[in-house]
């Protein structure tokens, strides 16, 4: 396939802005909630967070999907937002324990990273949007593989050095210093996606009607599809976040886990991940994106299922292997599938809606799995994640089915509701 100029530019540097946010994210993500109870959280806090940081980002979703489609803009918005103001709560996050003492600092810690997903969200939208331009979907599961890869590359790179960092460094400042490192590789990930050209800013007739909430829920109820993958995601989710948030507290507390070993959990997990990365992109492109996602479904949930009866941080190591293998499958499917699924004029307000289903899910998980982790404890939070996922799976496998299409799809308007089809 020929790719002009402009698309080429657009692939390289959209590439190395993957490479970066993945470095900054990944420690984040593996550190930032030992870091809060480092500074002295409780678990029911952790999951609070959790819950409030789903909350705080659903109610921006919309409104960041206003103004995608009433100013465009959609580079500008992506970096005021989540790669500038999103990216300066996380160098306050590392700065706190200097300027204040421990009876408001775990609570404004919480409040800083409930901010930081909020800014994130509000830029989805315009983000997502753009996204789908960037990459022409004939190659979209090559690609994504390909960025992918060097995403988990980077990712289990700044893991294991963080890791090793923070276990040899006095508590808290080896977390603050990993924390500082994320907020610089999350300064070269802006820097690169700043270098993207947006061609819709250029053609205004890419932009669709302005949004409003009554036209959006009309417009959506005649696409049941879509509608199906929003039900199907929402208990997904909701049942991933029951235990989601307490994985890492699990291991700190019950298996006696430095962060060093939570770190090198993450790196097997990111490792099998990219082993089959080039391969899933492949199935992807030639099985198509729904196909794929629905196998991972049904394998995700022995995850936990096995997190349930786990004794000693070896073992987590094991289950590691499996959770790289088959999120790495969902994570590039289900991405591609709902590229393809939503209308490429209105991608900021129905992947906003998407979006605003997951969260909407993740906070009332999380607030389940504060109070469950008190009644049933760590066994009970995850067997209960993993029964919930098995369902959404099921309804999946049952009802997101749209026909048969040819390779380009550009509006749902093509999908019809079917029972009948595979699966």
């Amino acid at each position: 396939m020929a790719l002009s100029d402009e698309v080429k530019h657009n692939l390289r540097w959209f590439w190395f802005d993957g490479l970066f946010a993945a470095a900054s994210e990944n420690i984040l993500l593996t550190y930032l909630v030992l870091y809060l109870l480092s500074l002295g959280a409780s678990r029911t806090q952790i999951g609070l967070m959790s819950s409030f940081s789903s909350l705080s980002a659903a109610l921006l979703l919309l409104p960041g999907a206003f103004l995608v489609e009433r100013i465009g803009h959609r580079k500008e918005i992506s970096l005021f937002f989540g790669g500038g103001m999103a990216r300066l709560v996380i160098l306050s996050l590392a700065l706190l324990p200097w300027f204040f003492g421990n009876e408001s600092l775990v609570l404004l810690a919480i409040a800083l990273s409930v901010m930081r997903d909020a800014l994130i969200h509000l830029a989805f939208p315009a983000w997502m949007s753009l996204t789908g331009d960037i990459v022409p979907l004939e190659i979209r599961g090559r690609y994504f593989g390909s960025r992918n890869f060097i995403m988990g590359v980077a990712g289990m790179i700044t893991i294991l050095f963080v890791g090793e960092w923070i276990t040899r460094t006095e508590k808290p400042l080896g977390y603050q210093l990993a924390i500082v490192l994320a907020f610089l590789l999350g300064l070269a990930s802006t820097y690169s996606f700043s270098r993207l050209k947006d061609a819709a800013d250029r053609n205004i007739s890419l932009k669709p009607p302005s949004l409003n909430i009554p036209e959006l829920f009309r417009n959506v109820r005649m696409h049941p599809i879509f509608l199906a993958l929003c039900a199907t995601t929402f208990l997904w989710n909701f049942s991933i976040n029951v235990a989601g948030p307490f994985f890492s507290v699990y291991m700190v507390q019950n298996l006696r886990a430095t962060a060093t070993m939570v770190g090198i959990a993450s790196i097997i997990s990111n490792l099998c991940r990219l082993i089959v990365q080039r391969k899933v992109g492949e199935l992807t492109d030639r099985w198509g994106p729904r196909r794929v996602q629905l196998i991972s479904m049904l394998l995700i949930p022995i995850v936990p299922a096995l997190w349930a009866f786990s004794t000693a941080m070896w073992q987590i190591y094991i289950f590691e292997i499996l959770a790289g293998v088959v999120w790495g499958a969902y994570n590039l499917a289900s991405f591609n599938f709902l590229l393809s699924l939503i209308p490429e004029d209105q991608r900021a307000r129905y992947s906003a809606l998407f979006q605003l289903t997951v969260t909407v899910a993740l906070t009332l998980g999380a607030a389940l799995g504060s109070w469950v982790i008190t009644q049933w404890g760590y066994p009970g939070i995850f067997l209960f994640s993993a029964f919930g996922r098995l369902i959404a799976a099921l309804f999946f496998a049952r009802y997101v089915i749209p026909p048969k299409q040819p390779n380009k799809v550009s509006s749902l308007e093509k999908f019809s509701y079917r029972e009948d089809d595979e699966g």
